[in-house]
């Protein structure tokens, strides 16, 4: 029988329903595999650095089954998502960062949920590897951890034996992944009934909010940002951008990418993109209406930019997230 950890880490207003969440979902994945016939594939145990976690201004607490200490190999392991004080949590949590790195190294698989991602970050278990985290904590997390290759549109990643996925109740998503990993695709698809979680899902792309990558010290970069962000309608020409700030093409875009980690051009997009999801989702605009609107005059263009960033068709975005179901394309 395998063992499976889930940490439980310090830290006031650490999110608890991923520890419930992924609790449950594991509990229920045994027992239907117990029930087809097969022994027990896990036991799972809750395990942190004291007896007990307060959770919601100490509404809920959580009492772990033991001491990390206690464990000497684990399988899996599961790390579920912090608040959003994120060097605090590193910092108070320096004990299990390390036992997570040594059962790694023992053998073990690791799965980060959400903000999760930061305590295993500070392995350094993931420098040069794939890692998603909530995409509202993308440029928190890239300035803490420069070496980890963030791919922030991601749903789930899965890299050596590393799990990590995107945020909020998607670590649904990720038991479901885990599910079948360790079981098989039946029990998988009977948790996702049972819990009603939409499968396959690979991407959280469609529930970003693109607020603009402003935690950066270069004026004129932010500067050309809210230029940018004020003129959505023009056809802007980075050329004439960077002149208009006195600054060479050249030395404008490394300074942009290395402040925002996007190009000017990839930039508007977002801030274009952003504008016209907003659009589609408060009025009855059409397509074409709303196209315009954020500065776009080619619809195969259009459409390829917003899929790009979104992984959905304007149509489609607009019919799923619009309220009303009569609209005009």
């Amino acid at each position: 029988m395998k063992h499976l950890t889930i940490i439980i880490p310090k830290g006031e207003g650490n999110n608890l329903s991923s520890i419930v969440g992924a609790y449950k979902i594991m509990m229920r994945a045994n027992n239907y595999w117990v029930q087809n016939g097969h022994k027990q594939m896990f036991n799972i145990q809750l395990a942190g650095l004291s007896r007990s976690v307060e959770y919601h201004d100490g509404l809920f607490v959580v009492r772990p089954h033991t001491h990390i200490s206690e464990i000497k190999k684990t399988d899996l392991i599961i790390i579920p998502s912090l608040n959003h004080n994120f060097k605090q949590s590193v910092n108070a949590n320096k004990l299990l960062i390390e036992w997570i790195e040594q059962q790694y190294k023992n053998g073990a698989e690791v799965a980060s949920i959400c903000t999760g991602a930061f305590l295993l970050a500070a392995t350094g278990l993931v420098d040069g590897k794939a890692c998603s985290t909530h995409w509202a904590a993308a440029e928190n997390f890239k300035a803490m951890f420069p070496k980890v290759n963030l791919q922030a549109d991601e749903l789930i990643t899965d890299e050596n034996g590393i799990y990590t996925n995107g945020g909020a109740y998607s670590f649904l998503n990720l038991m479901i992944y885990l599910v079948e990993k360790y079981f098989d695709r039946q029990t998988a698809i009977f948790c996702a009934k049972v819990f009603q979680i939409e499968m396959d899902r690979n991407t959280q792309s469609e529930f970003a909010i693109f607020t603009g990558q402003k935690q950066h010290d270069d004026e004129i970069v932010q500067k050309a940002q809210i230029y940018l962000e004020k003129n959505i309608t023009e056809k802007i020409n980075v050329e004439h951008l960077s002149s208009k700030f006195n600054v060479g093409r050249r030395n404008f875009d490394r300074r942009f990418i290395k402040a925002t980690g996007n190009t000017p051009v990839e930039y508007l997009q977002r801030v274009k993109i952003e504008a016209a999801k907003k659009a589609f989702e408060t009025n009855r605009k059409t397509i074409n209406e709303v196209m315009y609107e954020v500065g776009y005059s080619d619809v195969k263009a259009f459409r390829e930019v917003f899929r790009k960033i979104t992984g959905m068709s304007p149509l489609e975005y607009k019919g799923k997230y619009y309220k009303e179901s009569g609209y005009y394309v």
